[in-house]
């Protein structure tokens, strides 16, 4: 899977570069996304160009908030889309995962470096 990076502030900001985040390349995901989790404590995942996610997809979303809480970092969501973020609210994952308006204000919520 493709994404396009850039640092912003202390962190790193991942665009996903899909319109779908579900079972069919949820595997894929959390595969290709490893090598920038295992160097980076602080990121922003920017999902504005998301438009579809299942529960396959919120899963390999966990994995990421999982392994990057185990390293001691923090995780921030941007660009949540309308029907995505009904997905979050509907399993509740608006309770567990950052929301953020955009990078810049995701930013100024980590913790200090």
């Amino acid at each position: 899977m493709r994404f396009e990076t850039e640092p912003i502030g202390h962190a790193l900001l991942i665009h996903t570069v899909t319109a779908t985040l579900d079972a069919s390349n949820s595997a894929e995901f959390k595969l290709d996304i490893g090598p920038l989790i295992a160097s980076n404590t602080r990121i922003i995942f920017d999902l504005s160009s998301l438009n579809f996610i299942d529960s396959s997809g919120v899963g390999a979303l966990l994995s990421c908030l999982r392994r990057i809480s185990g390293l001691k970092g923090e995780l921030k969501i941007v660009g949540v889309q309308p029907r995505v973020r009904s997905v979050f609210q509907l399993l509740r994952m608006h309770q567990i995962f950052d929301l953020v308006d955009n990078a810049e204000t995701a930013v100024t919520r980590f913790s200090s470096p």
